[in-house]
Parts: C-alpha cells; structure tokens; sequence
C-alpha cells in the first residue's frame, strides 16, 4: 500500500493520493484499505514516517566511523536521500504530513530520530575538539537548514546548469565547516 501511495504522490503528487485510487491501483477494496489506514492523512503520515526512517538509516550508515569524514558524507546522504526518493521526502518536509506524535507502541518520533543523529555527530564532534561548542541543536539546524536548501534546490529544478546537486552539496559542505570547524 505505501509503495503504491508512493507511486501515485511520484505521479500525480501528494494532493491527488486517495484511498480509493490506491485501493483500485491494487485490486483491493476501499474497505480493506481502511483497516490500515482511517483516511488520507493516516496514509500521508505513515508514508512520511517511512520517509524519516529511511532517512535515519541513510545518515546513521554515512556516519560510518565519525570524524570529518563521515560528517561530510551525512550532508551528501541527505542531499542525496531527497532526491532518490522526492516523493517520501516532499511527504516529509511539504506540509502533507500531520506534525505527529509518537506512536503509542514505541516512545520514538521517526521526525525527531533523524535529527538526532546529526546532533549525536555534533556532539561526538565537539568532544573531538573538531566542532564549535556552540550548542548542538542550534548547530544542526544550521546545518540542515543548508543541506535542505541543497535538496529543494535540486528537487524544484532551480539549480542553473551545469550546477549539479552533488557539486553545490560538497560547496556547501565545504563552506559550512568555515561556520562551524573549530
């Protein structure tokens, strides 16, 4: 079902996802789809749910053994994130998706735990001595306000040629240890 809802926010976008389109794309009925999901907006959280987790996975495996290294691979991983998966991440970030609280099974945000990672790179950073002491929240929200630039820059198709969104992703990565290197 989220593939599909996927499929459709790709095509047609976020606005034109219904339960029943999904339901008839799949050969099943509209009832069955709402023992999963009460209505749209519980299909657009689940898919932007979707999106985070992957996001966080995607940063976490960047990070690999720290260091500059791997905090500059986490900026390209999300650059990179948003625009292999343009539907999960304008899901994510384009208002579609509710503001949502933890789920009752679990105490974890999956809008949160991608946020998480960077400032725990922060941190381990700042404990290197390799990272301003500037506080680590407002630190990553710098740095993601940067990168998210990057990726709705490329995503909207703003980027004048031959500017790519890898080569304006490592400026910016480049450029950001100016604010932020010790």
């Amino acid at each position: 079902m989220l593939l599909e809802a996927v499929r459709t926010i790709h095509a047609e976008g976020a606005a034109a996802l219904t339960l029943r389109g999904v339901g008839d794309r799949l050969g099943v009925s509209r009832t069955a789809l709402y023992r999963h999901f009460t209505d749209k907006q519980a299909l657009l959280d689940e898919v932007a749910a979707e999106g985070f987790r992957m996001l966080r996975r995607a940063l976490v495996e960047a990070w690999g053994d720290g260091g500059r290294a791997g905090f500059d691979a986490m900026g390209v991983a999300y650059v990179h994130f948003a625009v292999t998966h343009p539907s999960h991440y304008r899901v994510m970030f384009g208002g579609a998706a509710e503001k949502r609280q933890p789920r009752p099974e679990s105490d974890d945000d999956d809008s949160t735990e991608a946020f998480q990672v960077l400032v725990d790179a922060i941190v381990a950073e700042q404990a290197a001595n390799r990272v301003r002491r500037d506080d680590p929240q407002a630190l990553a929200l710098y740095i993601w306000a940067m990168v998210h630039g990057v990726a709705m820059l490329t995503l909207d198709g703003l980027l004048p040629p031959p500017t790519t969104a890898e080569a304006l992703a490592g400026l910016a990565i480049a450029r950001l240890h100016d604010g932020i290197d010790r």
